[in-house]
């Protein structure tokens, strides 16, 4: 069993920066991928950005150039730098673990889920 636990999330301006912060425990050694996703309001749920065991990304195509995700795996954590963000990022942000390297932009494929953290990019 996995569990994640996300934090960093909050209020900022337009054109402002948020990192996210996902810290997991449990069997971490049956994970190879750990990914972030988003639900905006009335919207499904989407891929943000996802990292492999062997340091492999994919990002949405909406944030490259923007988001960076990161791992450190001495703390088991999994980071989301946001920069420049906009209003359409708004959205609630789950931290996402799974046992397979690959398909990661396939959602059914990640076995464990994060709580969320609400993530509102206003002025």
């Amino acid at each position: 069993q996995v569990h994640l636990m996300e934090s960093g999330g909050g209020l900022v301006q337009p054109g402002g920066s948020l990192r996210l912060s996902c810290a997991a425990s449990g069997s971490m050694l049956s994970i190879k991928k750990l990914g972030w996703y988003r639900q905006a309001p009335g919207k499904e749920r989407e891929l943000v950005a996802a990292i492999t065991s062997a340091g492999s990304t994919n990002y949405a195509d909406s944030v490259k150039g923007r988001f960076t995700i990161s791992r450190d795996n001495a703390k088991n954590t999994v980071y989301l730098q946001m920069n420049s963000l906009k209003p359409e990022d708004t959205a609630v942000y789950y931290c996402a673990a799974g046992i397979g390297m690959y398909n990661l932009q396939v959602e059914r494929t990640y076995n464990y889920w994060g709580q969320g953290t609400q993530v509102t990019v206003s002025s």
